[in-house]
């Protein structure tokens, strides 16, 4: 047997007199890999070789036949692009002296017409171009080894969801102290069968849990899920509702698989985009449209009617917001003293000179109507807008529901806000009933 050189131009050798073919030889078509080739005068006078037989088929091997210009056969094309890498681009005067058969002029005008400015060959390296870039995007987002991998903090949020990943160490902080009950494990000739069998049984533990490790480690790797924030921002490709699926369904990623688990997203995204265009189809057909060009006109008047109920709505809230009865009765006794003339009340100055700030006027604000009489006269005063008195509400009552009772101190460890409007918010969620002492 014999291999070939890396170099296309190389001839191979003939099998019956080891020399160098030269076309036109002889190729069995009945015996390969390798390819068995016999020059003429061996082929003329039977040469067997092995399983090789004289009356094999065979084929005539020779490059005497055009391919891109009638004028050239094969083999001169291939001594074309032989001379010019070993002459270099533009030296035509040698080219046309290696090759022997063909004008400087010549050379030149064909390499040019057919291997530089041919659309064809443009075109083919653009497909092959594609082809290339289509097959390295993958559905998947695996994490390589050639990518920088996150480093958070220790102990932060980032480092908890990427289940404790060291980058340094390319290791996770999961089910770290396995070893430990291997420690003082020492196998003995004095053991009994009872004991050497826990022994094993132990050991046989171990074991399971360590699969179980490299098992996980499998999974994050091939999904991807050490460059968490990668994976996420990919994520938000997809619409609001499929992403409500992708979070539900990812537990279920580790027994399909990277890429079978994101063509099923992939395809309940497509379902979902189909649904929407024919529901979009159904609301034309409903309304009478039976062209896009009125489809066009009537998504048009549609997006001006949204936008003119869309104020309306806003002067139906402004609406709601001026019947609101406590900031009804300060609008209305202002007003009653600037129309007698009085000056209206300001607030009383404190006795270390500073002016306290007038009460928040709540009209407008988001969360507002989630707020009752009480909890809309504690922001007036605190100056606290509802939504985020809803949060802290919220927050405190949840921690009070797992303690048992809050206390003070606590509160204001919660919430990091002014002290004195803590104790303003405790006391009322006290005084109301939402939350009890520690």
């Amino acid at each position: 047997a014999f291999g070939f050189p890396g170099d296309p131009f190389d001839k191979p050798p003939c099998r019956g007199c080891s020399s160098y073919l030269t076309e036109p030889y002889v190729k069995c078509a009945e015996c390969g890999p390798p390819p068995f080739l016999l020059c003429l005068q061996c082929f003329t006078r039977g040469f067997e070789y092995k399983k090789h037989q004289s009356d094999h088929t065979y084929e005539i091997m020779t490059s005497d036949f055009p391919v891109l210009d009638p004028n050239w056969t094969a083999q001169e094309e291939m001594s074309l692009l032989e001379a010019v890498m070993d002459c270099g681009f533009g030296n035509w005067q040698d080219v046309a002296n290696q090759m022997c058969t063909k004008s400087k002029e010549e050379c030149e005008k064909h390499y040019m017409k057919h291997f530089i400015n041919n659309p064809l060959f443009a075109s083919t390296l653009l497909n092959l171009k594609q082809a290339e870039e289509a097959q390295q995007h993958e559905t998947a987002i695996p994490f390589h080894s050639a990518d920088d991998p996150p480093r958070p903090t220790f102990d932060s949020l980032l480092s908890r969801d990427m289940a404790g990943y060291m980058p340094a160490r390319a290791d996770f902080e999961f089910d770290n102290y396995a070893e430990w009950d291997l420690r003082d494990i020492d196998f003995v000739e004095d053991d009994s069968d009872i004991l050497h069998a826990l022994k094993i049984a132990v050991v046989d533990i171990y074991h399971s849990r360590l699969k179980e490790r490299q098992r996980r480690k499998k999974i994050i790797r091939d999904h991807g899920l050490i460059n968490l924030r990668k994976f996420q921002i990919l994520e938000r490709r997809y619409p609001k509702e499929v992403q409500d699926l992708y979070e539900t369904m990812r537990r279920f990623a580790r027994i399909l698989g990277p890429v079978e688990h994101d063509k099923f997203i992939e395809s309940h995204a497509l379902e979902f985009e189909l649904r929407r265009e024919i529901k979009r189809l159904q609301e034309y057909r409903a309304a009478g449209i039976t062209n896009f060009c009125s489809a066009r006109t009537y998504d048009h008047l549609k997006k001006s009617r949204d936008e003119e109920r869309l104020k309306r709505t806003m002067l139906s809230e402004v609406l709601q917001y001026i019947q609101d009865s406590s900031a009804c009765q300060q609008w209305l006794s202002r007003q009653a003293d600037i129309d007698s003339g009085l000056t209206p009340t300001v607030p009383v100055p404190s006795t270390t000179g500073k002016r306290s700030a007038p009460p928040l006027n709540l009209t407008g604000l988001p969360g507002t109507e989630k707020l009752n009489e009480k909890e809309k006269e504690l922001c007036q005063m605190v100056r606290l807008v509802p939504g985020a008195y809803l949060e802290y509400k919220a927050a405190l009552v949840n921690e009070c529901n797992k303690q048992g009772g809050l206390r003070l101190a606590q509160a204001r460890a919660l919430i990091k806000i002014d002290v004195n409007k803590t104790r303003k918010i405790y006391d009322f969620l006290i005084r109301e009933g939402y939350i009890t002492k520690a």
